[in-house]
């Protein structure tokens, strides 16, 4: 059974390299993509889209009440530990101020009193009541008190939280506590949040934002799952991304000292907290909960500053209640827009030349970050990194492709012409990815001819040994004209050498090559008249010489023969009139004799001396035929 031609053909080959670069960058994309591979490296974009668009949107569900260096400085004398009814002052004022809920970013795992119980003082008011205003607004309700999960050295998970003084207090106990660990990325920044941490429903596991967007929307922290601004989040450890508002500093900020001021529900920025849920959290300059963010990755020209925790966690508090957070794009667009940038890349590869398929491939791993970072701005994330992987994956493998096809082929070149060509000719046919049409093609080209004068009566005169070495010896130096002038010598025909320019790499000044390569066989053809001499004296030879005839016109060029032995060759009318003119150039008495033809065909340059007008044998016009002078 015969194969179908279209298997074999040039077609099908492209064809079929063009599928196999295209699925084999496809699962190295996706399948690295889908094995978290690629997360770190997306990660990098991910930031970088953050430090361009700076700040987003402004907060409006959520605000930091800030313990900063002027809060300390208002009550320098007073130990932190000490500080529950400075904290009762600040609640008590964002209530009045109309805020949902209150948050307080600092761990304590002893209250005041108990600690003044231990110094075994004297009974007094002050031991016994010093915090009592903290209890009272804590009782109110509407407070959430952060715990923390630690790891323990035996590997067990611990969680600390408030004194049980501080959680009696609490409408909800332990429940009105909220989980503050941050979750940093492998490169430890952080970007995402848990709403819960621990999923059990009977344990208080829920996160520290989840908590305030629970207490301020009057959810229930006991409950299966939530729904905030169409968004339902399960009673499960999910993480979420975070829709940062922007860089550190952008989320609604007041100072806590402006909260303890006596007029402090006239400050304008006091009021800005109404409906708001608002977290009291150290940043001062010695404060440690400082993380970093998608912000704090290095970029020329931006800022590497890290974010407090307590802003990280305003942050995620506005994600949920305003819905708004970085999304994935749908793989139904995110996947097609991978396959048609790949078809085009791919494509382009396969046709253009290695370093214009690495500028190719560079432009569009550049080019699709425009769409990327534009939907970015609406929160939607398009990832860049399985378009780069399946980019560079695409033109490594059309490279080794390349590599191994072009060795192929170049072994299949040179059997096929290493002989009559020079190896610059076969580069050039790969390089430039030029493939003969071996089932052949009409060409114009240049074919030129040449042969031994007397060679009968010389071959007559010596044995067969020495006419062997004769002819070796003058097609050793014969033919390097040919090669050097990047023509084929097609065939050696007995003392005959047919040489065709033009073809299998084609030259628009194949004519002036073949003229040129003419002139240098003479010259070298005069030089081996003394060779023979010296090698085959007194035997009467006749003086050695030769006969070149040159022709431009159309040929067929093809892969001719039987199924046992083929060759490359020209066959047609150009041929035989070469032929015909290396043969009369005996009764022309010259040795290089060009058809008026190749003569204007070469250009200037080219010597001729006599001209005649001659009709050749098979053909029905006369030829007009000029000597062609050898330097």
């Amino acid at each position: 059974m015969t194969r179908p031609d279209w298997l074999s053909t040039e077609r099908f080959r492209k064809t079929w390299q063009f599928l196999a670069v295209t699925v084999l960058a496809l699962v190295v994309s996706l399948g690295s993509e889908r094995l978290g591979w690629l997360q770190d490296y997306e990660n990098i974009y991910y930031d970088y889209w953050h430090q361009l668009a700076g700040k987003r949107r402004d907060a409006r569900h959520a605000a930091v009440i800030a313990v900063d260096d002027d809060t300390l400085l208002q009550y320098r004398d007073d130990p932190l530990a000490f500080w529950q009814p400075i904290f009762a002052v600040a609640m008590q004022n964002l209530t009045d101020a109309g805020v949902k809920s209150i948050g307080l970013d600092f761990i304590y795992a002893v209250s005041a009193e108990a600690w003044l119980r231990k110094l075994n003082l004297p009974d007094s008011e002050v031991s016994r009541n010093y915090d009592s205003p903290f209890r009272g607004q804590l009782a109110q309700g509407g407070k959430i008190l952060i715990a923390q999960l630690v790891e323990t050295s035996q590997g067990d998970m611990e969680v600390i939280g408030p004194p049980q003084e501080h959680l009696l207090m609490l409408p909800n106990g332990a429940h009105d506590t909220g989980i503050a660990n941050l979750y940093p990325d492998s490169d430890k920044l952080v970007r995402t949040f848990y709403p819960v941490v621990i999923p059990d429903p009977q344990f208080p596991g829920v996160g520290f934002a989840m908590q305030l967007v629970l207490r301020a929307t009057g959810g229930d922290s006991l409950a299966g799952g939530w729904t905030f601004a169409g968004e339902t989040y399960a009673r499960n450890r999910e993480r979420r991304r975070i829709g940062f508002v922007g860089p550190p500093g952008s989320m609604l900020t007041v100072s806590m000292s402006k909260l303890l001021q006596p007029d402090a529900l006239a400050d304008p920025e006091v009021r800005k907290l109404k409906g708001r849920s608002v977290i009291i959290a150290p940043n001062n300059i010695g404060t440690s909960d400082r993380h970093f963010s998608p912000y704090s990755r290095v970029l020329p020209g931006f800022s590497a500053e890290p974010m407090i925790g307590g802003e990280i966690h305003a942050n995620a508090i506005e994600t949920i209640l305003s819905g708004i957070y970085p999304r994935n794009l749908s793989l139904w667009l995110a996947w097609p827009a991978l396959v048609l940038v790949l078809v085009v890349a791919v494509t382009l590869y396969l046709r253009l030349h290695p370093a214009g398929g690495l500028g190719v491939g560079l432009g569009l791993s550049l080019l699709i970050m425009i769409p990327a970072y534009a939907l970015f701005q609406k929160d939607l994330l398009l990832a860049v990194a399985p378009f780069h992987v399946a980019l560079a994956t695409a033109y490594l493998g059309t490279l080794a492709l390349r590599l191994t096809g072009e060795e192929r082929q170049r072994a299949h070149l040179k059997s096929m012409f290493g002989q009559y060509v020079s190896d610059v000719v076969v580069d050039k046919l790969i390089a430039e990815g030029q493939r003969p049409n071996l089932s052949g093609e009409k060409l114009e080209v240049t074919v030129l001819f040449s042969d031994i004068r007397n060679f009968t009566t010389i071959s007559e005169k010596l044995d067969a040994e020495e006419v062997v070495e004769m002819l070796n010896a003058y097609f050793g130096l014969t033919c390097e004209p040919i090669l050097e002038q990047g023509g084929m010598v097609n065939k050696f025909i007995g003392d005959a050498v047919m040489a065709v320019f033009g073809s299998p790499v084609h030259y628009p000044d194949h004519a002036r090559r073949a003229l040129l390569a003419a002139q240098g066989m003479a010259r070298e053809a005069q030089g081996f008249k003394d060779w023979m001499k010296q090698r085959f004296p007194d035997r009467g030879l006749p003086e050695f010489g030769i006969g070149i005839g040159v022709h431009t016109g159309p040929a067929v060029m093809g892969d001719i023969g039987s199924i046992k032995r083929r060759e490359f060759t020209a066959i047609g009318d150009t041929v035989n009139a070469a032929s015909r003119l290396e043969g009369a150039t005996k009764d022309l008495g010259c040795v290089v004799a060009a058809s008026a033809a190749a003569i204007k065909a070469g250009g200037e340059g080219i010597r001729t001396g006599r001209r005649q007008v001659i009709q050749v044998k098979g053909k029905a016009e006369p030829i007009e035929v000029f000597e062609v002078l050898v330097d």
